[in-house]
């Protein structure tokens, strides 16, 4: 049984994200002065006395979106009060009854959904009275609270558990199989491509550039299994960066990487790869996280190279994920869409595969093998005793090495690249860690060797 869902709505600037933000006990939906910040309805699972529901954060009602995006705006937000189970309309104490606040009061008693009204920016005891005076919007008895201050929360959740429906779903929200981080510069098509993924217009498609400002979670069900995809905001060039909404976009988008499984980065067929592009890659290859390279807008670039060339393009352009694989499509068609996802899964697979330590030895004497280590100062050359694997998500490998000092970073993408060969890695980032040994683990136990100095280690 799904989740019951609650909407967070209310004109601009009075505080929603704020609200959103203080219920879900974290910073998700990005909180500035300026009114119009919060477009796409974000969400976030709410557990609050043994009750989980989904919370949803949502545009102001009745904004005046400076890029003509009013009319997407609004759409969103009827969604979110059509799947509601719950509305929380959210008013602001101090400045008090507003002709929006009686046009969105109107809309929810419109709905036939239940409604709290929540009385912000009560930052101190004494305005909690001013709350009184938004019965004549006829909703109810108001919450006063701040947001800001985290007072009231506790009274807005047990009004919230209250007003929920009767429900068997207690249960925290079922654990998503991966979580997709979709990033690229502005205009890419990030979000038509997630809208193809989710079968439904879950984020605003517009040709205006920057039209995701939030990293937005967005749940997908696909093969009876749950995946988290996160829209994040179209980046551009550091120096264009204006103000503090595009700032935490791009923060935001980063961060979107690290706890991700696995990164999409969307390629503009169409645009030259820019910085932007150059950025994002070699922050994706810094982070160690496995990238799908998605080539968005490709029925209209199809004519004009062969995926072979662009390939070899993307390889020059984008240094150190040669290994990362490339799908093509055409996210505005669903084109292709689940192949991406599909390659998606199999990265995953790859970045939490074991490996015996047999088979890692032997990918070691095939290495060497294929060429001969690196000599020290005094012409002895490096030797490679054994290899392991101590971790995954990245796979890590441990190898025992002669000198440490005659490792050289060459030599270690060397065997990084011969290791995506010859184990089952071949498309995701590989972690070496060089320790120094003095000699090989299989030697008799009979045999006298000296204290072990402490192990130092060298990483790639």
């Amino acid at each position: 049984m799904p989740l019951s869902v609650v909407a967070i709505v209310g004109r601009p600037n009075v505080g929603k994200s704020s609200l959103f933000n203080l219920l879900a006990g974290r910073q998700i939906a990005i909180v500035d002065p300026t009114a119009g910040v919060t477009r796409d309805r974000v969400s976030a699972f709410v557990e609050s006395g043994r009750r989980w529901f989904e919370l949803q954060d949502t545009g102001g009602m009745g904004m005046d979106d400076a890029d003509q995006l009013a009319a997407e705006v609004e759409d969103q937000i009827a969604r979110a009060i059509d799947e509601a189970d719950l509305l929380v309309m959210v008013a602001d104490v101090r400045a008090g009854v507003e002709p929006l606040d009686k046009v969105a009061a109107e809309r929810l008693r419109r709905s036939g959904k239940p409604v709290i009204l929540a009385a912000n920016k009560a930052d101190v005891a004494r305005l909690d009275t001013e709350a009184a005076q938004f019965f004549s919007l006829g909703l109810g008895e108001p919450v006063p609270l701040s947001a800001k201050q985290g007072r009231g929360r506790d009274a807005l959740l047990r009004r919230i558990r209250d007003g929920l429906p009767p429900s068997d779903a207690d249960a925290p929200p079922k654990k998503a199989a991966m979580t997709l981080a979709i990033v690229g510069k502005r205009n890419a098509g990030k979000s038509t491509f997630i809208n193809s993924l989710a079968g439904e217009p879950r984020v605003i498609v517009s040709e205006v550039p920057g039209t995701t400002r939030d990293s937005v979670d967005i749940r997908i069900e696909k093969d009876d299994e749950t995946y988290v995809v996160i829209d994040t905001a179209g980046l551009r060039k550091k120096r264009k960066v204006s103000g503090d909404v595009e700032f935490y976009g791009r923060v935001r988008a980063e961060r979107a990487v690290r706890r991700a499984d696995v990164t999409l980065l969307l390629i503009d067929a169409m645009v030259p790869i820019s910085k932007v592009d150059k950025h994002l890659g070699r922050f994706i290859v810094d982070a160690r996280k496995p990238v799908v390279l998605v080539v968005n807008k490709w029925d209209l670039a199809k004519d004009k190279a062969t995926t072979g060339q662009f390939a070899d393009y993307l390889s020059a352009e984008l240094t150190g994920l040669d290994y990362a694989p490339i799908t093509f499509l055409t996210a505005l068609e669903g084109r292709n869409t689940q192949a991406a996802l599909d390659v998606a899964r199999s990265l995953f697979n790859q970045a939490h595969t074991r490996v015996s330590t047999a088979r890692i030895n032997k990918a070691v004497a095939a290495a060497v093998r294929h060429r001969k280590p690196p000599a020290g100062r005094h012409g002895a050359p490096l030797k490679l005793y054994y290899g392991t694997q101590v971790a995954v998500d990245p796979p890590t490998l441990a190898l025992f090495v002669s000198d440490l000092d005659n490792v050289t970073d060459e030599f270690a993408r060397y065997l990084a690249n011969r290791f995506r060969e010859t184990l089952p890695f071949a498309e995701v980032p590989l972690r070496l860690l060089f320790r120094q040994s003095h000699g090989k683990t299989d030697e008799p136990k009979t045999k006298p060797r000296p204290a072990a100095p402490k192990r130092r280690r060298k990483r790639l």
